[in-house]
């Protein structure tokens, strides 16, 4: 991804992201307005801080603000720049802010991830040629025809997609995820920084500030069950990456969490081949899907962007 700077990670599709249960490739935030504000701060995207984020909203859009969320706290001795995750000085001048300034610039902080993640939950993935056919099948009466039609090669995809490939362990449900983190052996990109996965942002999301049980919360702890019972520990959590959705797939290389692979051809030979993972075990097996069967995989997949 490339906003200030370039990031190490993909960015993820938001179409149907309201489902999720975790956020970002290894889950280090626990709800989508929480999502939304990790790039508002981070140096390598938005490079902003909370302190002049809170500044802009009441002079630009305080009246808006107030008619949704209630009174802007006084933010009259509030540095303009501030945060306690920015650089060096932004650091020092969050720390002379009383702990009601704090609370008052991060509950508008928090708010305006809030306004994101409501945007990002009316987001959701068009109806594709696979919905029409499966629309189709489903009443039993008669299968597409015409442009909705499936080719043999695609029908096969689907079949080794359901069957043989066992793609559907992870990719299931309507948006093609089971939203949960699996080691699948994807090997590390050289020139970017050490990257575990989901074992190292257990930690991250148990101590964000803005997390389910946090004090900037909706309602009470009885919805924070996925982050209250999340799997802490474990050898399955190194190099453990989100499940992508499928749906639009076909349009969007390259393909894993840094964009390892470049299309899908050479991720359905990664999930043939099933090669060691570089830490912890990899959850796949070799398949040995002949070059036809390949072909026909990637045919089906491109059945969920078109």
């Amino acid at each position: 991804a490339v906003g200030v700077g370039r990031t190490n990670r993909r960015t993820m599709p938001l179409a149907g992201v309201a489902h999720d249960p975790f956020f970002f490739w290894d889950g280090r935030r626990d709800s989508l307005w929480a999502q939304a504000l990790a790039p508002l701060e981070n140096p390598l995207e938005q490079a902003g801080n909370r302190a002049a984020y809170a500044h802009y909203i009441k002079a630009r859009f305080g009246e808006r603000y107030e008619r949704i969320f209630g009174p802007l706290p006084d933010l009259s001795t509030v540095p303009a720049n501030a945060s306690p995750l920015g650089s060096d000085a932004e650091k020092a001048a969050w720390s002379t802010m009383t702990e009601a300034q704090a609370e008052g610039v991060n509950r508008v902080f928090a708010n305006i991830g809030k306004a994101i993640a409501a945007f990002e939950r009316s987001i959701a993935p068009p109806q594709t040629r696979f919905d029409r056919f499966a629309a189709a099948l489903a009443t039993g009466i008669q299968l597409p025809q015409g442009d909705d039609a499936f080719s043999p090669e695609e029908i096969l995809g689907l079949k080794l997609f359901i069957g043989k490939a066992n793609c559907v362990t992870c990719h299931t449900g309507a948006r093609f995820t089971d939203g949960s983190f699996h080691n699948t052996g994807v090997p590390p990109v050289a020139n970017l920084p050490a990257d575990r996965g989901r074992i190292d942002a257990v930690a991250q999301v148990e101590a964000d500030p803005f997390n389910c049980l946090g004090a900037f919360r909706d309602g009470d702890a009885s919805a924070c069950g996925e982050l209250r019972f999340m799997v802490k520990a474990g050898p399955e959590l190194a190099r453990a990456y989100k499940t992508p959705s499928l749906r639009g797939a076909a349009t969007r290389p390259p393909y894993m969490h840094a964009g390892q692979f470049s299309s899908l051809d050479e991720v359905v030979a990664h999930y043939s081949t099933a090669p060691a993972s570089v830490e912890g075990i990899s959850e796949i097996h070799p398949l040995q899907l002949s070059d036809r069967e390949r072909a026909a995989l990637v045919a089906f997949l491109k059945t969920l962007a078109e």
